[in-house]
């Protein structure tokens, strides 16, 4: 077989189990294509040597008939992930050096199933950034470029690298966190399929918290069957993890029937903003045709509170950092700044953190502390956690009102140009419009490619459900991927 690491992967688990391939000869192939592939930044540490040694124990699985589905197949890790003995800094300078002697739960899970740890992936510091364009590391950068274009655009952020190691086929699949849309938004700027389970599904535990109401691990991957398949292998009950839910999660690729007949999925007025892209307009007009020429009933809803849900993201998000990063002070791991004489530890935290934090974690930092000083709290934080409950009442009674799924835009547009936006911090946190909604009602979403715009960059299109229905929603997006038809890939110039 050639064109390995092209692969899906249900293709490399069947290929696997068939003895067509070999997990060793899917892995060399991945390890060759991230060699040609530094210009798009997405891996900030390879682990070649790991990534064989699992191989190999992979195929040794697979001989004996011991493979999950997930056994042999060759992953990345976004930086955010604890891994056991290799690199984990969140892209950032102030984890420099920092070697965990532990496994995050998630990763840890993968590791259990087989599936074969290729590196770290690139990312913005602590997750904060919607283009990969705040990492140590530098940028990640997207393989799609816009028509005959030679600029570079973001693969959009906080976990580009694993879209761009995606959709440039690095690996099969890549490990993602979404706090206000990091999974759903990269996988729309790049043509690949993004899930964000509902909160709780996957354990947090061993993951460099960002706001640790918010954070959700998923799969990145190509398409939704691969993302029911790794997404299953991530989730589970760990009581590790307090907000661990203790629920059986099912096998979501049998669930994948593309029958959707009798569903009823909602659009939301609210959603339709002014100045969206006409573009953008005509690819959700388009797919809520398709859903319901797939015999899905289209029910207009209202979702009232959405305006207010980015200014509530962004007080009660940088509130959370701004308490998760108090511990990186230079005195137990990682960065700590070089001392004068004479220079206390007052002096030894303001230096190691203005060294090792960079610009826009220290923003948020900044926001984050002053919603939640005495003076403010009630003003900003409690506010914000008013309108928190609002917004997830709203969802709460478009499901009881028998709405199956909702269908929305994932992004205000397609990916843009790397530096465009970084000027302009508000006209970045736009970016996060039509997905932070999800991560304030703890509900599932997914992103499925849907078609290109006139540059021929890819678009896509956003899914909410249920909570815990994430099979359903699953299946929602397969009939949608299968009426989409998207096999569009970008042409290589790294």
């Amino acid at each position: 077989m050639s064109d390995l690491n092209k692969l899906t992967i249900a293709e490399a688990r069947d290929a696997l189990r068939k003895g067509e391939t070999t997990s060793v000869a899917l892995t060399e192939a991945c390890l060759a294509a991230i060699d040609g592939a530094d210009a798009l930044g997405a891996f900030a540490h390879k682990t070649p040597e790991l990534a064989l040694e699992r191989a190999k124990a992979a195929d040794a699985r697979v001989a004996a008939g011991d493979a999950p589905d997930m056994c042999g197949i060759p992953v990345g890790i976004k930086d955010l992930f604890c891994t056991e003995g290799v690199p984990s800094q969140a892209a950032s300078k102030i984890l420099e050096g920092f070697l965990p002697q532990y496994e995050s739960t998630v990763s840890g899970q993968l590791k259990d199933a087989g599936a074969v740890m290729l590196g770290k992936l690139n990312m913005d510091e602590f997750a904060m950034g919607s283009s990969n364009e705040t990492s140590v590391y530098g940028n990640a950068v997207n393989p799609w470029k816009a028509g005959n274009g030679d600029d570079l655009l973001t693969p959009g952020g906080s976990s580009g690298g694993s879209a761009s190691a995606v959709a440039a086929d690095l690996c099969l699949a890549a490990t993602g966190t979404d706090t206000g849309g990091s999974i759903r938004q990269p996988a729309a700027f790049t043509g690949t399929v993004g899930l964000k389970p509902t909160y709780g599904r996957c354990s947090r535990w061993g993951i460099v918290a960002f706001a640790s109401s918010l954070d959700q691990a998923g799969p990145m991957t190509k398409t939704v069957r691969d993302a029911a398949i790794m997404g299953r292998a991530m989730m589970g009950h760990d009581p590790k993890d307090s907000t661990s839910a203790d629920l059986a999660v099912p096998d979501f690729e049998a669930m994948l029937t593309g029958d959707i007949r009798g569903k009823v999925i909602g659009i939301p007025k609210e959603y339709r903003m002014d100045g969206m892209p006409e573009e953008i307009e005509k690819l959700w007009h388009q797919g809520a045709e398709m859903l319901k020429d797939a015999g899905a009933e289209i029910r207009d809803i209202s979702l009232p509170h959405t305006k207010y849900a980015l200014p509530t993201y962004y007080v009660i998000a940088p509130a959370e950092a701004s308490s998760n990063l108090a511990r990186y002070d230079g005195v137990r791991f990682g960065h700590r700044a070089k001392l004068a004489q004479g220079d206390g530890i007052t002096e030894m935290y303001e230096k190691t953190r203005a060294e090792g934090f960079g610009p826009e974690v220290k923003r948020r930092v900044m926001v984050g502390t002053y919603v939640l000083s005495a003076g403010f709290y009630d003003a900003y934080y409690n506010r914000a956690r008013k309108v928190r409950a609002l917004i997830k009442k709203d969802f709460d009674d478009v499901f009881a009102a028998g709405v199956d799924s909702i269908l929305t835009p994932a992004t205000p547009s397609a990916a843009f140009e790397l530096g465009k936006e970084v000027s302009d911090p508000v006209e970045m946190y736009l970016n996060d419009v039509f997905t932070v909604t999800v991560n304030l009602a703890g509900l599932p979403g997914v992103a499925v490619p849907t078609g290109l715009d006139r540059q021929g960059l890819p678009l896509g299109l956003q899914l909410i459900g249920r909570p815990w229905e994430e099979g359903d929603l699953l299946n929602t997006a397969y009939a949608l991927e299968n009426a989409a038809q998207f096999v569009a890939k970008p042409a290589k110039w790294w």
